[in-house]
């Protein structure tokens, strides 16, 4: 059974239209995704203010690692690699630190 060139465009633009529907998905969570940790980072900048104004240190290594453990287990649930998670909260926990801490240097602490 031979497929017509017909349905061979047929289904390509089947395809297209999927793509381009999945993608403009994926532009719209990115931009939630963005518009999220601008939030997350917003809140961390008072939290930032409120550990310099009180000589409190910039990280909290017992909060991390619970908040590392429990996003792990939220990865997990929704089917996220687990390593992932830890990896993209990482980096954004080395950032905020490195906030508070510039925080704190202008503070004076």
């Amino acid at each position: 059974m031979s497929v017509s060139e017909a349905e061979v465009q047929l289904g390509q633009t089947s395809a297209v239209e999927e793509l381009k529907a999945l993608r403009s998905s994926i532009d719209n969570i990115d931009a939630a995704l963005v518009h999220m940790l601008a939030e997350r980072f917003k809140c961390t900048q008072k939290v930032g203010v409120l550990k310099a104004t009180n000589d409190l240190p910039a990280a909290d290594p017992t909060r991390e690692k619970i908040q590392i453990e429990r996003l792990r287990q939220l990865a997990s649930d929704a089917q996220l690699d687990p390593d992932f998670a830890e990896k993209f909260l990482n980096f954004i926990v080395r950032e905020v630190i490195r906030h508070h801490e510039a925080i704190a240097a202008e503070a004076g602490n």
